[in-house]
Protein backbone atom coordinates (compact mmCIF):
# COMPACT_ATOMS: atom_id res chain seq x y z
CA UNK A 1 0.00 0.00 0.00
CA UNK A 2 1.25 3.49 -0.88
CA UNK A 3 1.75 5.98 1.90
CA UNK A 4 -0.89 8.78 2.00
CA UNK A 5 1.62 11.32 0.80
CA UNK A 6 2.28 9.38 -2.43
CA UNK A 7 -1.46 8.96 -3.05
CA UNK A 8 -2.01 12.68 -2.65
CA UNK A 9 0.86 13.41 -5.00
CA UNK A 10 -0.46 10.97 -7.61
CA UNK A 11 -3.95 12.49 -7.38
CA UNK A 12 -2.50 16.00 -7.68
CA UNK A 13 -0.57 14.99 -10.80
CA UNK A 14 -3.70 13.38 -12.27
CA UNK A 15 -5.79 16.48 -11.59
CA UNK A 16 -3.07 18.70 -13.05
CA UNK A 17 -3.03 16.62 -16.23
CA UNK A 18 -6.83 16.85 -16.48
CA UNK A 19 -6.73 20.61 -16.01
CA UNK A 20 -4.00 21.01 -18.63
CA UNK A 21 -6.10 19.03 -21.10
CA UNK A 22 -9.16 21.18 -20.39
CA UNK A 23 -7.14 24.37 -20.79
CA UNK A 24 -5.85 23.10 -24.11
CA UNK A 25 -9.40 22.52 -25.37
CA UNK A 26 -10.51 25.92 -24.06
CA UNK A 27 -7.59 27.64 -25.81
CA UNK A 28 -8.61 25.97 -29.07
CA UNK A 29 -12.26 26.99 -28.60
CA UNK A 30 -11.27 30.58 -27.83
CA UNK A 31 -9.10 30.72 -30.97
CA UNK A 32 -11.97 29.42 -33.13
CA UNK A 33 -14.38 31.93 -31.61
CA UNK A 34 -11.87 34.73 -32.12
CA UNK A 35 -11.55 33.84 -35.81
CA UNK A 36 -15.35 33.76 -36.16
CA UNK A 37 -15.64 37.22 -34.59
CA UNK A 38 -12.92 38.59 -36.89
CA UNK A 39 -14.73 37.15 -39.94
CA UNK A 40 -18.10 38.54 -38.81
CA UNK A 41 -16.61 41.97 -38.17
CA UNK A 42 -15.22 41.98 -41.70
CA UNK A 43 -18.66 41.10 -43.05
CA UNK A 44 -20.28 43.83 -40.96
CA UNK A 45 -17.75 46.39 -42.20
CA UNK A 46 -18.39 45.35 -45.82
CA UNK A 47 -22.15 45.65 -45.34
CA UNK A 48 -21.80 49.10 -43.78
CA UNK A 49 -19.69 50.24 -46.74
CA UNK A 50 -22.29 48.84 -49.13
CA UNK A 51 -25.12 50.65 -47.34
CA UNK A 52 -23.18 53.92 -47.40
CA UNK A 53 -22.51 53.47 -51.13
CA UNK A 54 -26.17 52.73 -51.83
CA UNK A 55 -27.29 55.78 -49.86
CA UNK A 56 -24.83 58.01 -51.66
CA UNK A 57 -25.85 56.70 -55.07
CA UNK A 58 -29.55 57.38 -54.55
CA UNK A 59 -30.75 60.70 -55.93
CA UNK A 60 -31.99 62.01 -52.60
CA UNK A 61 -29.18 60.68 -50.42
CA UNK A 62 -31.48 58.09 -48.89
CA UNK A 63 -33.67 60.66 -47.14
CA UNK A 64 -36.90 60.19 -49.11
CA UNK A 65 -39.86 58.23 -47.77
CA UNK A 66 -39.83 54.55 -48.65
CA UNK A 67 -41.42 53.67 -51.94
CA UNK A 68 -44.54 51.57 -52.17
CA UNK A 69 -43.81 48.59 -54.40
CA UNK A 70 -47.43 48.60 -55.62
CA UNK A 71 -46.66 51.86 -57.46
CA UNK A 72 -44.32 49.86 -59.73
CA UNK A 73 -46.92 47.27 -60.77
CA UNK A 74 -47.69 47.15 -64.48
CA UNK A 75 -51.13 48.46 -65.49
CA UNK A 76 -52.59 44.98 -66.08
CA UNK A 77 -52.46 44.12 -62.35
Amino acid sequence: MNPPNENALARTIERTDELELKVSFLDDAIEKLDQAVIKQQGQIDALIREIVTLKQSSTDGGLAAPRNLRDDLPPHF
